[in-house]
């Protein structure tokens, strides 16, 4: 009755089960998961949110299939101010064209649109590994097989190009980057966005870039986009889910960049993708000026929570030898390295038990093996530090 791509395991993992009983049973859990920022105890300012969503113009049925252009025009700004710091002069980008921008409501819907746009069935794209574990799901529901690539640790996380070049072939279409990875954290660097550029004119593939968490540069210093990305087609992906922390608000957007005349092609088919849809409401649309100028203060906030839980993180580390943190530059996560002495998912589930701490295993990522534990670096702060001294006390035990 149901099709093959949607032949997915549906049981509940050990975790959650785990998760549920201990829930049941009255303890408080500690999470160390958190990613939801409206439950991050943030101050938004909600009256001016709320008013942007009671434009009387969303009374008015105007279908543009790019989006509205007043809401292109705010997310061309926003590119505008990131691309002005220096990287857009540097490369000749003087102005960010609103026709580059496709809105959708989420970066899902964006990638489902790139993936349509490049692939037919049964075409590939490289994915880096570890990485969020969606791409997966979107994939089977698009026909299209992922080919993993690693991202190396030493001294830092880096793109393996000698496997790029092992796992592509006369059907890859694509190569997906994480700028910042979640949930390693770790940058594309510019030698590195050369050497993809050349992989990509060599093998005729283009660039899909998530860029969702590029805002958040633990050391504050501004971090390229690829939306400025002129030497092959490239595909950059955001929203303002994690720019703004306002994940309710279905906001995200495609921006294409590349050589004018493969740009333009591109635009065209994906014009028409999302004209097949739909999926923008209008209230939203005419709300995404004031959205975006929320970012101003939520990343302020966020950045102090991240910077914070950090440092609380590395002065528990610096009293013990058991436990070790990965390098990390940017996003809200951090990686910890652990001793192996069982799965990494018995590992969560015992100290959700013993200690109702809450973390994610590496293998949940894709991680090369066990022994790697996720944290949010967005947990309030208290909870997050009485959170990291459970987890340590039941590694040292």
């Amino acid at each position: 009755m149901f099709s093959d791509r949607t032949n997915w395991k549906l049981t509940r993992n050990r975790l959650t089960e785990a998760l549920e009983e201990v829930r049941a049973s009255g303890a408080r859990v500690l999470d160390l998961t958190l990613s939801n920022p409206t439950r991050a105890g943030l101050r938004y300012d909600e009256a001016r949110i709320l008013q942007s969503l009671a434009s009387p113009q969303a009374m008015d049925y105007d279908p543009q299939p790019l989006g509205l252009p007043g809401a292109r025009a705010a997310v061309a700004d926003y590119y505008r101010t990131l691309l002005g710091i220096g990287q857009g002069i540097r490369q000749g980008i003087r102005h960010f064209d609103p026709e580059r921008l496709i809105l959708t409501t989420s970066t899902s819907e964006g990638y489902s649109f790139v993936f349509r746009l490049l692939c037919n069935p049964g075409d590939e794209l490289l994915v880096p590994k570890p990485s969020y574990p969606l791409f997966e799901f979107l994939a089977d529901l698009q026909d299209v097989r992922l080919a993993p690539y690693p991202l190396i640790y030493d001294h830092g996380w880096q793109m393996d190009f000698p496997s790029l070049e092992k796992v592509v072939t006369k059907r890859t279409r694509g190569v997906v980057v994480v700028h910042p990875n979640n949930p390693t954290g770790s940058y594309v660097h510019a030698h590195e966005q050369e050497a993809l550029n050349r992989f990509c004119r060599e093998h005729k593939v283009a660039i899909i870039a998530d860029e969702v968490f590029l805002d958040y540069a633990h050391n504050g210093a501004p971090e390229h986009s690829f939306a400025a990305n002129q030497d092959v087609l490239t595909f950059t992906l955001s929203g303002v889910s994690k720019i703004s922390a306002l994940p309710q608000m279905k906001v995200a957007w495609v921006a294409t960049s590349g050589p004018a005349e493969q740009v333009e092609a591109a635009q065209a088919r994906l014009e028409m993708i999302s004209d097949t849809y739909l999926s923008m409401n209008a209230p939203i649309q005419w709300a995404v000026p004031a959205l975006l100028e929320q970012r101003k203060d939520i990343q302020r906030q966020l950045l102090e929570r991240v910077r914070g839980n950090l440092a609380e993180l590395d002065r528990r580390l610096a009293m013990q030898t058991t436990c070790q943190r990965l390098s990390v530059e940017g996003g809200w996560y951090a990686v910890l390295r652990v001793p192996v002495t069982q799965t990494d998912e018995e590992l969560v589930v015992d100290l959700l038990r013993r200690k109702s701490v809450l973390v994610h295993p590496g293998h949940f990522y894709d991680f090369p093996g066990d022994g790697y534990l996720v944290l949010s670096l967005i947990t309030p702060g208290a909870e997050f530090a009485e959170g990291i001294g459970g987890l340590l006390e039941r590694m040292g035990s």
